[in-house]
């Protein structure tokens, strides 16, 4: 990948690309740059194949603080009198352009974990929501803080957060506009597990990152579109698609590695073949 970002810094080891929340916003806050470049990287994170799993985190001490309201003020028509059609629609355009940044991480072939520490309001919500798995710092705190604002969350937070924690928890979060702490998120499973420092989150993140890299990659990103794809669908159909996933891609140089390796009683070694 050679593109340079500038709401964004990349990491990468051993199959495992970093990503780093920049801002430049206070608290990582998330202004025009990141809307833009959040698409971008992703859909290049989809086709790269060297990344096999990827960590979001915050610079410093908070994940974000969310929607840069005063960089993103012109954008999204802040203050602007007597807006009509047109108007309106260039702003229809733009909520849709901005949902591209979250929608991207959900439909990234390469599993997504996020890593939360300090705050995560509004934008940040949106964008976890979207990550296959969440882990967080003792001192994270959350806030779909959208009403509080005047504003109706139009990110992805109100469509993804039910099937996560539930009706109930995302409506008291979003009607209320709320903080709750790491310990409440844990409870109502808005993340999967909870570590005491930061730097402990982030050991735990790179691990499981490491974990699931070692895994055939192909066979991964195959759980993640099956897994989406069943996520509003029966289980007759699930079933089906998957049986129709294995039928077309089970046949792999992976699957004789593993098989190999098991009978060998040797680490396998996996090539994405």
């Amino acid at each position: 990948m050679t593109t340079e970002y500038k709401s964004l810094r990349l990491e990468k080891l051993s199959g495992v690309t970093e990503v780093v929340l920049t801002g430049p916003g206070k608290g990582n806050a998330m202004g025009p740059d990141f809307w833009r470049e959040m698409p971008i990287l992703f859909a290049e994170l989809d086709r790269d194949e060297e990344t096999r799993a990827v960590i979001i985190r915050g610079e410093g001490g908070n994940f974000s603080y969310g929607l840069d309201l005063m960089a993103m003020a012109g954008n999204i028509g802040v203050g602007a009198p007597n807006q009509l059609a047109a108007e309106r629609t260039k702003f229809l355009d733009k909520v849709g352009e901005m949902q591209q940044a979250c929608d991207r991480v959900a439909t990234c072939r390469k599993p997504v974990i996020a890593a939360i520490n300090g705050w995560c309001i509004g934008g940040g919500l949106d964008l976890i929501a979207a990550c296959d798995i969440r882990l967080a710092s003792a001192n994270a705190k959350f806030s779909l803080r959208e009403a509080k604002i005047a504003i109706v969350a139009d990110i992805g937070s109100l469509q993804r957060l039910p099937a996560i924690i539930g009706q109930g928890h995302t409506r008291e979060l979003a009607f209320t506009g709320k903080d709750i702490d790491a310990a409440r998120a844990l409870q109502i499973g808005l993340v999967s597990d909870v570590h005491e420092t930061p730097e402990a989150l982030l050991d735990a993140a790179r691990k499981m990152a490491a974990e699931i890299a070692a895994n055939p990659p192909l066979v991964v990103q195959g759980i993640k579109q099956v897994m989406n794809y069943c996520a509003d669908k029966s289980i007759s159909d699930g079933l089906q698609y998957v049986a129709v996933w294995n039928s077309a891609f089970m046949q792999s140089l992976d699957l004789v590695e593993a098989i190999t390796a098991f009978r060998e009683r040797r680490p396998a070694e996996f090539k994405g073949q």
